[in-house]
C-alpha cells in the first residue's frame, strides 16, 4: 500500500485502525503545506501536514489550523469541519489532520474562469468578497477564539515577521525586497482586530455548482488580526497572472465579468462597514508578503525539497510583486 510522496498510507492506516486499505491523491495547487483527498472506500477525508523540509519557525502549525476549523465551523462559516489531529511526528514524520471533505470546484486557471461566463464570473467574486466581510463579522470570543492571536500592534509585528520569513529563505538576491521592508516599516497603520484568513484568494476556496463558497481553504496564517490586510492580499491576487501549462499567464482580473479592484473594495465596505478608504500601505504589504511567501517556495523548490507540480516558474514572479509594493507605496 504505496501513497504519494509524503504520505505513508500503511502507517496512516494503522493509525486509524482502519479495517480498509487506504488510497490517496496529492491535490494540485499547493505551495506551501501538503493536502491530500485519502479514502478507505467508503469514508472520504482531506489530509494536511507540513511541507518535506525548510519548515520555518512560525509556519505550517497543524494544531492552530486545526482549532481554527474546529471554531469557524461550528459557528456555521464555510469552513471544512476538522475530524482528527495527531501532534506524533513518530506517524507520518510530521503532525498532520484531518478534516471532512467537501465537494466543490477550485477555480485556478484563466480559461476555467472565461468558461463561466462574464455574469457568472462577476457572481462568484462577489460572493467571495461577501465571505470574507463575513469572516471579519465573527466575534472571535463569541467562537472560542479570543486568544487565537494579538491585535494590538499586528502590522507592526507582521512587517517585523516577513522580514524574518524573508532571511530564514534566501538563496538570491531580490532587487528592492529589503528597501520596500524598511519603507512599510515607516508609519504602520494601528488597524483593527478580528479573525484573519492570512492567504485569501480565489483558488483557496471551494465553489458550488451555484457559484456559492462550499468551503474557504488553507488557514495556515490565520490569526486575529487586520481585516485589511485580507481585503489588500485578496486585491493583489486579482491582479497576479495565473500559472498555466499552455498559454501567456494571465490575471483573473483580466477576465470579462471580474469586478475592478475598485468595485471589489466598495463591496466589501458595504458589506462588513469598514472604511477602505486608503488602502495603499495595506496593498503594499500584501505585495510584500506574497514575495516572501513565494521566495520560500522558490527557496524549498531549489533544495529539492517540493513535491507537486508549478514550482519552477514560483521565483520568476518574485520581482513583479516588489515593484508593485514599491508603486502602491507612492500611490499608484
Amino acid at each position: 500500500m504505496t501513497g504519494p510522496r509524503g504520505l505513508d498510507l500503511a502507517k496512516l492506516r494503522a493509525y486509524l485502525g482502519s479495517a480498509q486499505p487506504l488510497t490517496a491523491t496529492m491535490f494540485a495547487g499547493g505551495r506551501s503545506n501538503l493536502t491530500y483527498a485519502v479514502t478507505d472506500g467508503t469514508n472520504r477525508w482531506v489530509l494536511r501536514r507540513p511541507p518535506l523540509g525548510h519548515v520555518l519557525p512560525t509556519a505550517h502549525d497543524m494544531a492552530r489550523e486545526h482549532r481554527v476549523l474546529e471554531a469557524l465551523s461550528t459557528a456555521g462559516f464555510p469552513a471544512p469541519r476538522p475530524v482528527l489531529l495527531c501532534t506524533d511526528p513518530d506517524v507520518l514524520g510530521a503532525p498532520f489532520y484531518l478534516m471532512e471533505h467537501v465537494d466543490g470546484t477550485v477555480y485556478r486557471d484563466v480559461k476555467t474562469l472565461e468558461a463561466l461566463g462574464p455574469a457568472a464570473l462577476r457572481s462568484l467574486l462577489l460572493s467571495l468578497v461577501d465571505t470574507l466581510a463575513d469572516l471579519h463579522a465573527l466575534d472571535p470570543r463569541a467562537i472560542g477564539l479570543a486568544d487565537f492571536g494579538r491585535p494590538e500592534g499586528f502590522n507592526e509585528r507582521q512587517v517585523r515577521r516577513w522580514k524574518k520569513q524573508l532571511d530564514a529563505s534566501r538563496s538570491r538576491d531580490v532587487p528592492g525586497i529589503e528597501e520596500l521592508h524598511a519603507r512599510l516599516a515607516v508609519d504602520v497603520p494601528a488597524g483593527d482586530g478580528t479573525v484573519v484568513h492570512g492567504d485569501y484568494r480565489l483558488d483557496n476556496v471551494l465553489i458550488g455548482d451555484r457559484l456559492q463558497v462550499n468551503a474557504v481553504l488553507d488557514w495556515e496564517m490565520s490569526t486575529l488580526g487586520d481585516p485589511l490586510g485580507d481585503v489588500a492580499l485578496m486585491l493583489v491576487y486579482a491582479g497576479r497572472p495565473l500559472l498555466t501549462t499552455d498559454g501567456d499567464p494571465r490575471s483573473p482580473l483580466s477576465v470579462p465579468g471580474h469586478p475592478g479592484l475598485a468595485e471589489i473594495a466598495a463591496r466589501y465596505a458595504d458589506r462588513s462597514g469598514r472604511d477602505v478608504g486608503d488602502l495603499h500601505w495595506y496593498v503594499a504589504f500584501a505585495a510584500f508578503k506574497l514575495a516572501v511567501i513565494l521566495e520560500g517556495v522558490h527557496y524549498r523548490y531549489v533544495q529539492g525539497q517540493t513535491v507537486g507540480e508549478g514550482f519552477a516558474e514560483v521565483g520568476a514572479l518574485v520581482p513583479a510583486l516588489v515593484v508593485q509594493g514599491h508603486e502602491a507605496l507612492e500611490g499608484n
